[in-house]
This record gives C-alpha cells, structure tokens and sequence, in this order.
C-alpha cells in the first residue's frame, strides 16, 4: 500500500505563506498523479491542485490561480504545495491523494483512492 503523510500546515495571517508537504511511501510505483484537496467544515471536499508523477503537467482549481504552486521531488518521493496570498477563505483541512488510475487528470475525489491524513491550515484577519 502507498502512504501519504502531510506536514506544514499551522496559523497564518492573511496576505501570508505556507509550504504543505506529502511524502509518500510503499508502492509509489503505482502513482500517476498527486493531488491536493481541502475540506472546511460544513463544505465539501473540492479540488486544490494535482501534478502528474511524471512529466510536468500541473493543474490548478481556478481559485488558486496564481496564489498556489504543486511541485514534486521524486527522489524523495514528495509533492509540495506553496501557498502564497493566503485568504481566510483558505482556511481549511488539507489533504493529499493518490491517482492510480492509468487516465488523464480528474478533479473528482472517486479517483483518488488513497489519501493521507490531512493538515490545518488556518488564516486569520
């Protein structure tokens, strides 16, 4: 099995920066794509940014745009997310996921089927 293990998270103020990690461990051959998901409460999970395992595709919710930027290390076997300009509206539990699927990039959390933990980032006024 893969593991997926997300470190960074913590409290920030508006307008400020944070770098999330997820390393990965175990079957990593297995992966195609990263992603990073966040969930507030009350919200429904949605889609952050993704990056393909190989390659240099990224992709990016329109939210984020500018703000955010997906990169990997595949000697370490990690996935980043620097976020910059952070809004309260950020605020949320960050999570990284797996896509095993041999398909081109989804935003649909039923194709990433292995996920870690999650992080809270939290952004106050």
């Amino acid at each position: 099995q893969v593991q997926l293990v997300e470190s960074g998270g913590g409290l920030v103020q508006a307008g400020g920066s944070l770098r999330l990690s997820c390393a990965a461990s175990g079957r990593t051959f297995s992966i195609n794509r990263m992603g990073w998901f966040r969930q507030a409460p009350g919200k429904e999970r949605e889609f952050v940014a993704a990056i393909n395992w190989s390659g240099s595709s990224t992709y990016y919710a329109e939210f984020v745009k500018g703000r955010f930027t997906i990169s990997r290390d595949n000697a370490k076997n990690t996935v980043f997310l620097e976020m910059n300009m952070l809004k309260p509206e950020d605020t949320a539990v960050y999570c990284c996921a797996a896509d095993r699927r041999l398909a081109g990039f989804s935003w649909n959390t039923r194709d990433y089927d292995l996920w870690g933990q999650g992080t809270q980032v939290t952004v106050s006024s």
